[in-house]
Formats: C-alpha cells, structure tokens, sequence
C-alpha cells in the first residue's frame, strides 16, 4: 500500500504535466489558467481535530478579504500587539508553542487563517492576496510586530514594500522565500513543464499581477523596508534554501541573520522562540 502511494506520489505530477504541456497546445488560455490555479491551491492546512481546542478558545470576528471571509483569533493582553502570520499548507495552530510563551509575557497576539487554510474560505493562496488579507489586520490592530513563516514572511516584506505601516516596529522572518522565479523552477520541474508553457505561464503572472518572475524578489522588495528585522532560517532546510535568508539580509538594512542546525523548515524549537522573544524585548 505504501510502496503503492509512492509510486502515485512520485509519477502524479509528471501525469499532471503531461496533461498541461498537451491542453497548451490544444487552447494555451485553458492550460495556463489551469496551472496558475494547480499552483495557487493549497494542499494542506486545514483544521485537523487535534488543533479544534486551541483555537477554537482564541476565535474572533472573522473578516472579509476579496469577497471571502478569513478567520481571525485573538489572545488579549495588556502589553504590545503582535500579528502573526503564517506559511503555506498551514493555518495558526503552527504557531501554538510561539503563543504561548508570548502569552506568559502578557503579549496581546493576533493571527488569522489565510485564504484556503484553516477555518478560512477560498481556494486559492498567493502572496498578492495575503498581502491584502494582512493589510486589513494591520488596520485594524496595528501592531508594534509582525512575525512571518515561509510564505507569511515573503508576504511580510511585500506588503511594507507596498505600503510602510508606520506603527509596525520590528519583523521577525522565519524560513522565508526570497525569489519567486526559484519557486517557479522547481515548478517547472516537478511537472516538467516546456520552456514555452514557462514563459506564456510568466506572462499570465504579469498580466494577472504586474510583475514576471524575476521582478517578484524580495531584494527588490526589501530595499525601503527600515525596520529592524530578526531573520532565522536552518542550514539545511529542505523547503526553502538557506541561500533565500542570506539574500533577505543582504538587502534589509537593519536585518539580524540566524542560521541554526537541525530546526528543519518549522523552526519551532525552544531556544528559537526564545531567541525572538528576547529580540521583540530588547
């Protein structure tokens, strides 16, 4: 049965691409919308059972996004506001552990489900459209902090690059994507899609939300950001490259670099959230 579901694992996406590469040539509009929608569609995330208790206890007024309503928590406390943001197939229980020590603080924590995960609506997920989910949170709580895993931390530098919020104190990032043009290989490659499927699919990107692969980066991004920003990323990641932090903090001035060993792409052990608890204090 196991040996089974790795060989549908393995085989899937090169069936899938196969699929894709043929309907292009067929009706290219069809295909290209097809794979924009395959990439933008989260797998996981979704509120498991074992996660109800936890947030089901912080559940507030959700809010709308596009059209959408996206579920919001709230952790009240009488000192400093803090959103937290979180990475693809995923939702706010991941950040379980990290509340918790900040709730011993008296921190007053706020999160929300992006579009498509948790208890949110929607199906699709991309940077553009968090970026808008996070900017009606931060008016709505304007935070002195914002802490971001993986997509949550891209999306955190997108959205100050679009509109600095000048309540927003210091970033924490964790295991962030720099470059969307990297992702968008390793797409290529998973389905094995053709050159030219690759350059119309970056021309519907453009057409969709103003920038081609290469334009998306957070070096790019980062360069107006003044905040000061604590960036954690592990050494051998297997999601999101080291390579990816070691950019972030070439570009953001005001940046801390820490590259630990063995923390895997979750970063949730004791002594990182203890390391971003000592950075919010200081």
């Amino acid at each position: 049965m196991k040996a089974s579901k790795k060989l549908i694992n393995k085989y899937l996406p090169k069936l899938i691409g196969l699929r894709l590469n043929s309907l292009y040539r067929i009706n290219s509009d069809k295909a290209l919308r097809k794979a924009y929608v395959l990439f933008s569609s989260p797998r996981r995330g979704k509120v498991k059972p074992e996660q109800e208790e936890f947030l089901n206890k912080a559940k507030a007024t959700p809010i709308e996004c596009e059209h959408k309503k996206v579920q919001t928590y709230h952790w009240p406390g009488t000192g400093r506001t803090i959103i937290l943001v979180h990475g693809w197939d995923s939702n706010t229980h991941r950040w379980k552990n990290l509340i918790e020590l900040l709730r011993e603080e008296d921190y007053n924590i706020v999160a929300f489900d992006a579009p498509a995960q948790g208890y949110s609506e929607g199906k699709l997920l991309n940077v553009p459209l968090y970026s808008k989910c996070l900017d009606r949170m931060l008016k709505l709580y304007k935070p002195e902090f914002i802490i971001g895993h993986s997509m949550g931390g891209m999306t955190t530098i997108y959205n100050q690059y679009l509109k600095q919020s000048p309540f927003v104190k210091k970033l924490v990032l964790l295991g962030s994507p720099s470059e969307l043009n990297l992702i968008m290989k390793d797409y290529k490659k998973i389905l094995n899609l053709s050159d030219k499927f690759m350059i119309a699919l970056e021309g519907y990107f453009k057409d969709k939300f103003g920038y081609n692969f290469k334009e998306f980066t957070l070096t790019e991004f980062g360069k107006g950001v003044e905040l000061e920003t604590l960036i954690i990323h592990d050494e051998y990641d297997k999601v999101v490259p080291v390579s990816a932090a070691k950019s972030i903090h070439d570009t953001l001035r005001k940046s801390t670099l820490k590259i630990t060993e063995g923390a895997g792409h979750s970063l949730n052990k004791a002594d990182i959230l203890q390391d971003i608890l000592d950075f919010l204090k200081q």
